[in-house]
């Protein structure tokens, strides 16, 4: 199988469009599927329709479902329409249920059963199984293509069928070994099979220390579980503890991505816009809202600064430091936004305390204002010479940060224990909160010392 680097890509690329346009069918499956499935797909998906109609053409279901999987799903969604009816259907038979399951999530339900209606019985129930779990769980991404072995299997029976079955599987790196009730009792790994004699058993070669997930765990859960041990897949039990399927690695590198994504979406307040692919109206439609609420919130920084027009009116160099505390409280807070953010979602925060963070933070936030304290309070005392506002814009300072970095930490912390994402205590949401408490704190001490400047 051949990997592509950029160069040689073009080339392929190129080679492909002119067997595709000469009809030289021979040629072209024999340079196309050379190629990894990967490169197939970004080759595919250049092509012009005219193209990928011969390319239907030239390719089985079989071979075209390897294609049809490395595509985005919006790519795979106006493929599918080009592809014939009997032939589409043919192609997701072949495909793997989890990954079917994927493409059918961005259909509409009439979509979804009317293709499930024309896919052989075996297939769509497998299918229909998936579709059937709760999004986002373990049930929802797991795949029924594995091989399960019984312990008193022999190994030399294991690799017999290995060789018939393995084509057919998403993985076989590992087997799940199950009793007469489908339970899940232990795991061989291919390598501990390659190594054992031939007449050995299963259950003397098995791990029976098995790392499972429920059918109903979360998929971020699942991910956890997986990076941790490393493993290539885990396997997935109902309630009554049988096998019913497998989650694999490149699933949840999947899942990762898709929640990177969101958290993203989260923290900058444009959840579900920052596909590059959404219009600007839609993008615009999903800002609006937190928009709206922050303009809002805007409006109480606003009366803060209103209810202390007379400090202002009485000493105008104050309104000058303005945006330099509310700008360091805002970055402050997000700074430790992102760390509880990712303490949250590596599990972290439960494994080492939440009182072990929120003490890393306090102190954190106490020495980075002290710092911030000596440089502003002698910049302001060589500029304007006033040594009494230098200390009220280094003590604001001082203590803004100090409760920005508290801030920042437990409002995810307490959102959390909603049971929500923490990820929508979002920067900006963060950023306006401690604007505000900034803003409070300075003025509060320039009334206060008012007299003295």
């Amino acid at each position: 199988m051949v990997k592509l680097n950029e160069q040689k890509r073009l080339t392929y690329a190129k080679q492909i469009y002119d067997l595709l346009k000469s009809g030289d069918v021979e040629q072209f499956r024999e340079w196309f599927l050379a190629l990894h499935p990967t490169d197939q797909a970004d080759i595919f998906i250049e092509l012009a329709i005219e193209a990928r109609q011969k390319v239907y053409q030239f390719l089985s279901p079989n071979e075209f479902a390897e294609v049809f999987e490395g595509l985005e799903k919006k790519e795979q969604m106006y493929v599918f329409k080009e592809l014939d009816p009997t032939y589409g259907s043919a192609m997701l038979n072949d495909m793997y249920a989890d990954d079917v399951v994927t493409f059918l999530s961005f259909l509409s339900e009439k979509e979804v059963t009317a293709i499930l209606h024309s896919m052989e019985e075996s297939e769509a129930s497998e299918v229909r199984e998936l579709l059937s779990y709760e999004p986002e769980t373990a049930g929802a991404i797991m795949t029924k293509e594995f091989i399960r072995v019984t312990a008193v299997e022999t190994v030399a029976e294991v690799i017999g069928r290995l060789r018939k079955e393995a084509p057919d599987a998403e993985t076989i790196y590992y087997l799940y070994v199950v009793d007469e009730r489908e339970k899940l009792v232990g795991v061989v790994s291919l390598r501990d099979l390659i190594v054992a004699e031939e007449v050995d058993l299963v259950q003397d070669v098995m791990s029976r220390e098995v790392v499972s997930v429920s059918a109903k765990t979360d998929q971020e859960d699942v991910a956890r579980l997986i990076k941790k041990y490393d493993f290539l897949a885990a396997p997935v039990i109902s309630s009554e503890g049988k096998l019913v399927g497998i989650v694999t690695v490149d699933d949840i590198i999947d899942i990762l991505e898709e929640e990177a994504t969101e958290d993203l979406g989260e923290f900058s307040a444009s959840k579900g816009a920052t596909d590059v692919d959404v219009s600007s109206f839609q993008a615009a439609k999903k800002r609006a809202p937190w928009i709206i609420l922050l303009m809002f919130f805007g409006l109480i920084t606003a009366e803060v600064i209103g209810q202390f027009e007379e400090t202002l009116e009485a000493i105008v160099l104050l309104a000058a430091f303005i945006p330099l505390l509310m700008d360091s409280a805002g970055n402050t807070g997000t700074q430790s936004l992102a760390v509880a953010v990712r303490g949250l979602a590596l599990g972290t925060v439960e494994r080492d305390g939440v009182w072990k963070m929120l003490k890393r933070e306090l102190g954190t936030g106490l020495m980075l204002g002290f710092i911030c304290m000596l440089v502003i309070a002698g910049i302001v005392t060589v500029m304007h010479g006033n040594m009494m506002l230098a200390f009220i814009v280094g003590i604001s300072i001082f203590l803004t940060l100090s409760i920005a970095t508290i801030i920042g930490t437990i409002v995810p912390l307490i959102i959390n224990k909603m049971k929500l994402d923490p990820a929508i205590a979002s920067g900006p949401f963060i950023t306006t909160v401690n604007d505000i408490l900034g803003l409070l704190i300075y003025f509060s001490i320039a009334t206060a010392l008012l007299e003295y400047l």
